[in-house]
């Protein structure tokens, strides 16, 4: 399996926890008709987004756990928000607990593991736990700058290319109060560099280095294309405001329902309860 981000649980397995793994991806198919139908004895996948204002944001939330759906279907697959969009994460493990789970895996839809994998998450699932004592919750690894993603990134920008002149990329992530955050974001743009060989910058909406600096130092360099490369699952307000902070500059998109985000979220869940079946055995 590919790294895993900073969390609580490692993507990367011991050998009798991948063989659990395996063995628990391969259970739940139907022996009479070969199809893969829903179990609920295996536990649910809540997918947690954080939640914005911008519509566009929960639209490819719902996109991303339709696809996650869809490659599963012995799953039962769901969405929860962590703040300003519903259904809220109580409303879904009261949901999960009423259709009879026993156990519940909990994959943050994020891509650092800042205050709200931290903090906001595991306290609002001990408060859950209070009211369902017989559904045990896991709180699998955020998504992380997995390799995997970073191809996901790699294809949002081959999207926008256009000419041959030398490509400059301006990674572009939310940013954090933390500079250690940031210096771990940052390896988004060297592990991009490594895949691709383009030129790239690390820069953050909400601290420094900022867009126009990163744009500066690209073009100096001699960059003749610079494109804006959002390491965002969705487009929302932090991206319109990266477009508007340099006029005239080409954006990716951002990584959104790409295959690659489905996979990644699918891994993060088994490695958890694959985690969770070896401390139990």
């Amino acid at each position: 399996m590919n790294p895993p981000g900073t969390g609580a649980v490692p993507a990367v397995l011991p050998g009798g926890i991948l063989s659990a793994a395996i063995a628990f991806a391969g259970a739940g198919k139907s022996r009479t008709t070969g199809s893969a139908t829903r179990d609920n004895s295996r536990p649910a996948l809540i997918a947690v987004a954080h939640g914005s204002r911008d519509p566009r944001s929960a639209a490819t939330m719902h996109a991303v756990v339709e696809q996650i759906a869809a490659a599963r279907p012995d799953l039962d697959v769901r969405l929860a928000f962590l703040d300003l969009n519903a259904p809220s994460v109580d409303q879904v493990v009261d949901a999960v607990a009423a259709e009879g789970h026993s156990h519940a895996v909990v994959v943050p839809l994020l891509l650092g593991s800042a205050f709200h994998a931290r903090v906001d998450l595991p306290g609002m699932l001990a408060a859950t736990r209070s009211r369902h004592p017989r559904l045990h919750l896991t709180q699998a690894d955020v998504l992380g700058a997995d390799p995997r993603l970073i191809s996901a990134l790699r294809d949002r920008v081959l999207e926008q290319l256009s000419g041959r002149g030398r490509i400059g990329i301006a990674v572009a992530a939310v940013g954090s109060s933390s500079s250690a955050a940031n210096v771990r974001t940052g390896e988004v743009a060297r592990m991009l560099t490594g895949l691709t060989g383009w030129d790239t910058e690390i820069c953050f909406a909400t601290t420094e280095p900022n867009l126009p600096e990163a744009v500066s130092t690209l073009r100096a360099r001699g960059a003749e294309q610079v494109i804006v490369a959002p390491w965002f699952l969705a487009l929302g307000l932090l991206t319109d405001r990266l477009a508007a902070a340099v006029p005239g500059i080409v954006h990716a998109t951002a990584l959104g329902a790409h295959p690659h985000v489905a996979e990644v979220v699918l891994d993060r869940y088994f490695a958890a309860a694959a985690q969770t079946l070896s401390l139990s055995a």
